[in-house]
């Protein structure tokens, strides 16, 4: 018989920002890395919303919220 993994378990979900001068692609990816630096067992990163740092009438910063959730261990 075929391991199957389990999908039971319990999840929390926290709020993260990343930001990044580049694109919002950069910003999410520079928040789940910096993340995963003190939480394991990352599951799924939900886009929350896209802004923008304005200074001098230029886009400075670009900013991604991320809803993480990673599995409580047990």
């Amino acid at each position: 018989m075929a391991d199957t993994a389990s999908t039971e378990g319990v999840y929390r979900v926290i709020d993260v920002v990343g930001s990044s001068d580049a694109s919002w692609e950069d910003a999410a990816r520079n928040a789940v890395e910096m993340a995963s630096k003190s939480l394991r067992d990352l599951r799924i990163a939900e886009v929350q919303k896209l802004d923008v740092k304005i200074d001098g009438g230029k886009i400075v910063a670009f900013r991604t919220r991320l809803q993480l959730s990673f599995k409580y261990e047990g």
